[in-house]
């Protein structure tokens, strides 16, 4: 019978680097956002990110082009330069989160496989959403999303990141409209999903 590949990425173990692995040449490079933060490496980088997957595969936010869980593009040798890196934001930061009760955040930086990705904008929005309507399963009191600059539009991606995150301190709620042109890098398909989504009314739609 034919076998059927693994959400978690066990199969074609000749193109993917492991969940508990931590290639320093298969991670994206770190942008501005992260700079000037505590930059999650080696066992830190793969503790968090194997909670990702977990996270991730829960709320189905998966890249479509590649049908498989967002988290796997960071092992995806084929792309490299492609997936999250993560820091912890440091307090003395100017950009620092200033809430009474937000004492740990993380930084997630997505850095898609080309420029002109489509789907950075509901990727990033979708993950956003898993990480902090899950955050009961990680120590941080909120995870901030945003697109690395090589992305074409990664300016108003991160507008409306940043107007989610602001929504989210102030309500909890994770699946506020981020407002703006809700079509930022979309196509049809993607605006198709995101209307089904909606419809059905699921709170694990991670759209």
């Amino acid at each position: 019978m034919p076998s059927f590949p693994s959400p978690f990425g066990s199969d074609d173990g000749d193109l993917f680097d492991g969940y508990d692995e931590f290639v320093s040449d298969h991670v994206p490079r770190p942008g501005e956002f992260l700079e000037p933060h505590d930059l999650l490496t080696g066992a830190d980088h793969v503790a968090f990110h194997r909670l990702t997957r977990d996270c991730f595969e829960e709320r189905k936010v998966y890249d479509m082009t590649f049908n498989y869980n967002l988290a796997r593009l960071n092992l995806d040798t084929r792309h490299t330069g492609a997936g999250y890196r993560y820091a912890v934001e440091r307090d003395d930061a100017d950009d620092a989160v200033e809430a009474d009760d937000i004492d740990r955040v993380l930084r997630a930086e997505f850095t898609p496989t080309t420029p002109f990705c489509p789907q950075t904008h509901t990727l990033t929005i979708g993950s956003f959403r898993a990480w902090n309507g899950l955050s009961e399963r990680h120590e941080y009191d909120l995870i901030r999303v945003r697109a690395a600059p090589m992305h074409h539009q990664s300016e108003a991606i991160n507008e409306q990141l940043a107007d989610l995150e602001q929504t989210y301190l102030e309500t909890g709620d994770v699946t506020a409209d981020p407002g703006g042109d809700t079509e930022i890098g979309s196509n049809p398909m993607e605006r198709s999903m995101e209307n089904e989504g909606l419809s059905r009314g699921s709170p694990d739609a991670p759209f």
